[in-house]
C-alpha cells in the first residue's frame, strides 16, 4: 500500500501503555512492572510496528520463562541503521521540501514520531545503487594523480552532502562509517571498475586519499565515525568492487593508512573485513598481526553466506576489538514474513547476541524498479522505502531496524536474557535505565510466555509469527 508523506494513518505514532492491575505481589513473591508498553510487527502485515492489546497476567508456572539479568552487561550500542547510498540520497533529494522534511524527520528525529534511525553507512565515491561510476580522482587510465590535485567530492555535493546535513541537524549525534568500492581506476591492477586489486606503488598515496575523504567531509559539516578498509574485499564481480586479500588489507594498514591517519590526528576508526562471516579467518589474520592490529577499532560482518556466530569466534579471540554488522539486503522478489522473521532473527538478534555494536540493513531507498543502480549493479536490491515523487511505501527493513531503532538508543548497553525454544530474544538496558526485550514468536500459532528481570514479572501472549519489543 502506497502511503504520502502526509499520512495519518502511521500507527507506530501512538505510544501503547498497559497498566497492570492493582495487586503488585503475585502469588510467588514477584512483582509486576508498573507499565508496559508494546509493539508488534506480524508476517501477515495485519500489525505493522503498531501497538498491541495484551493481556498481562501474573507468573504461570506452566510456561517457558525468559529471564532478564540487567546486572550482566555485554557491549555498547552505538547504533541502528541503514546505508544512505548515493541512489537513496537523489530519490530523496528530489522529494518536495516539505515532503522530504517529514519523511527525513520520521526516520531520523529522537522522538517517538518515527524510527530513530541511529547510524548511517554511505559509499565513498561510487557503489553499485549509485546512478553512475565515479570516484573523486578520476582520470583517463594512462594518467595518476600522486598529491590528489584533483581530488574533489563534486559528485557527493548534488544529494548525498545536502541530505546529510540536514539528517545531522535533525540528530547531531548520528554515528556515520564510510566504505569504498573501489580506488580510483589508475591506481588498480585492471583499471576497471570491476574487480583487480590496489597497486602497491599506489597504497601511500590511496591512505591520503582517506585522510583528504574524511577531512573534506568534515569541512563540510559531516563528521566520519568509522571506514571500511573495502567492501566485500573477496567480491570481485560487483560494479564497482576490488579484489583485497588479507595480506594486502594488513600490508596497506600497518604501513599506509594507520600511519597516515596517526600523522593527520585523524581519529576515525578503521574496521577491517566488511564481508560474509564465512571467512572469518580474514580479519583474525590481520588482528594477529601486532602492526596492523594496534591501527584496527574492529571487524565488520555481512550475512550472504556462513554462520552470524562467527561474529563471536572474532570477538573472543579479540575482546578487545570492536564487532559491526554492516549490511544485509532485502530482495525485490522475497516475500515480507520471510524476510521479517529471517533478518529479526539472524541480523537484529543474532549479531547483537554475538557482539556487535552496530546493526545495519542494506539500502535505504530505491524507487519502484529497484533503480538507481550502476550497470551490473544490483537490480532487485528492496530499499527499507520504496520512493515515487512524493510518495513512498515502507518495505520490511523499515520494520526490522525500527523494532529496535526506536527504543534502543546509542549508549544502551545489551543486557542478559535466557532462550527458550521458538522465541529468539534479545535485551537492552537503555542510559535511561528503561529495559527494552525484542522478542520474537517463530511459531505459526500464539506463544505464551514469562518475562522475568529481578523481582518484577508478566506473562504476555505473542501473535504467531510476530516480532515483538516490549519497554519497561
Amino acid at each position: 500500500m502506497k502511503q504520502s508523506y502526509c499520512s495519518l494513518i502511521i500507527l507506530c505514532l501512538i505510544i501503547p501503555v498497559f497498566t497492570l492491575p492493582t495487586k503488585s505481589q503475585t502469588s510467588n513473591g514477584y512483582q509486576s512492572p508498573k507499565e508496559i508498553r508494546m509493539w508488534t510487527t506480524t508476517a501477515d502485515k495485519k500489525d505493522l510496528l503498531t501497538p498491541s492489546g495484551i493481556n498481562i497476567t501474573y507468573w504461570d508456572e506452566f510456561i517457558p520463562v525468559i529471564i532478564i539479568d540487567s546486572a550482566k552487561l555485554y557491549q555498547r550500542m552505538d547504533g541502528f541503521g541503514f546505508t544512505l547510498t548515493g541512489g537513496s540520497a537523489s530519490l530523496i533529494n528530489k522529494m518536495e521540501n516539505s515532503a522530504k522534511d517529514l519523511l527525513l524527520k520520521e526516520l531520523f528525529s529522537k522522538s517517538d514520531s518515527g524510527i530513530s534511525v541511529s547510524y548511517l553507512r554511505i559509499s565513498m565515491g561510487a557503489s553499485d545503487l549509485s546512478h553512475d561510476l565515479f570516484s573523486y580522482d578520476d582520470l583517463d587510465e594512462e594518467s595518476e594523480d600522486l598529491n590528489l590535485a584533483h581530488f574533489s567530492l563534486s559528485h557527493d555535493t548534488t544529494d548525498l552532502i545536502p541530505v546529510l546535513k540536514k539528517i545531522i541537524k535533525l540528530n547531531p549525534d548520528l554515528k556515520i562509517m564510510a566504505s569504498p568500492w573501489s580506488p580510483p581506476l589508475w591506481m588498480k591492477s585492471n583499471k576497471n571498475s570491476v574487480g583487480g586489486y590496489l597497486l602497491p606503488e599506489y597504497y601511500e598515496v590511496y591512505a591520503a586519499y582517506f585522510v583528504k575523504y574524511i577531512d573534506e567531509m568534515k569541512k563540510n559539516g559531516i563528521p566520519i565515525e568509522a571506514v571500511t578498509i573495502q567492501n566485500e574485499p573477496q567480491h570481485g564481480g560487483n560494479n564497482p568492487s576490488m579484489l583485497m586479500s588479507a595480506t594486502q588489507q594488513a600490508d596497506f594498514i600497518k604501513n599506509h593508512l594507520g600511519p597516515g591517519f596517526e600523522h593527520a590526528g585523524i581519529k576515525t576508526s578503521i574496521v577491517i573485513w566488511d564481508h560474509n562471516c564465512d571467512q572469518y579467518q580474514y580479519p583474525l589474520s590481520i588482528l594477529n598481526d601486532p602492526q596492523a592490529n594496534k591501527y584496527v577499532d574492529g571487524s565488520a560482518f555481512h550475512l550472504y553466506a556462513g554462520d552470524i556466530s562467527a561474529l563471536s569466534l572474532v570477538h573472543d579471540a579479540f575482546p578487545d576489538k570492536n564487532i559491526y554488522f554492516t549490511e544485509q539486503w532485502t530482495d525485490g522478489n522475497g516475500t515480507f514474513g520471510t524476510d521479517l522473521k529471517w533478518h529479526t532473527r539472524h541480523v537484529v538478534i543474532g549479531s547483537s547476541r554475538h557482539w556487535s555494536k552496530v546493526i545495519l540493513e542494506w539500502n535505504l531507498a530505491n524507487d519502484a524498479t529497484y533503480n538507481p543502480h550502476t550497470e551490473g549493479g544490483c537490480s532487485s536490491c528492496q530499499g527499507a522505502l520504496t520512493i515515487e515523487n512524493n510518495v513512498y511505501t515502507r518495505n520490511v527493513s523499515y520494520y526490522i531496524i525500527g523494532h529496535i531503532s526506536r527504543f534502543v538508543p546509542a549508549g544502551s548497553v545489551r543486557i542478559s536474557s535466557s532462550l527458550i525454544e521458538s522465541v529468539p530474544n534479545v535485551a537492552f538496558l537503555t542510559p535511561t535505565g528503561q529495559k527494552v526485550l525484542l522478542m520474537m514468536n517463530e511459531a505459526k500459532v500464539p506463544k505464551r510466555v514469562n518475562v522475568r528481570q529481578g523481582k518484577r514479572t508478566f506473562v504476555t501472549e505473542m501473535k504467531p509469527e510476530s516480532v515483538n519489543t516490549f519497554v519497561w
